[in-house]
């Protein structure tokens, strides 16, 4: 605020221009590189279909370092879909990170969502009643 009226106030010309698309490529193997025993062998493509304002990230590496790469519980991979989307969000686009490699010749070529299909999960685990012995007795908690 000026309190000088002779003073030019700045004129902003905001356009609501969509940014630039990001070098999905060249952050996917900044965030990826690092967890690789030999960061020569990370193959990173990239698809953007701007009529759908989409992205496909397709990525391989060597099955060694798949663990380094996911991480305990996911976590890693999870966080570098995060960072990914966040900038495919800023730019108005929806980004879909596929992971390939497998040392297993039928798996060949299976992105991990595929390989994470194939899995049936384990059966319920059933109890068996008690052949010996009366059902314990359980007191009720007095305070």
């Amino acid at each position: 605020m000026f309190l000088n009226r002779s003073v030019p106030q700045p004129h902003h010309n905001f356009t609501n221009k969509s940014p630039a698309s990001p070098n999905y490529v060249g952050l996917v193997k900044f965030l990826v590189q690092p967890f690789l025993e030999s960061p020569e062998t990370l193959s990173v493509d990239s698809e953007i279909s701007h009529t759908l304002n989409r992205v496909w990230i397709r990525i391989a590496f060597e099955s060694v370092d798949k663990g380094k790469v996911f991480g305990r519980g996911g976590r890693n991979i999870q966080a570098i879909r995060t960072v990914i989307a966040a900038a495919a969000a800023a730019a108005g686009q929806s980004v879909y990170l596929d992971i390939y490699g497998s040392t297993t010749p039928e798996r060949e070529g299976m992105s991990f969502d595929e390989d994470t299909e194939d899995r049936s999960p384990p059966p319920p685990k059933t109890r068996e009643p008690r052949i010996n012995g009366p059902k314990p007795i359980v007191k009720p908690r007095i305070r």
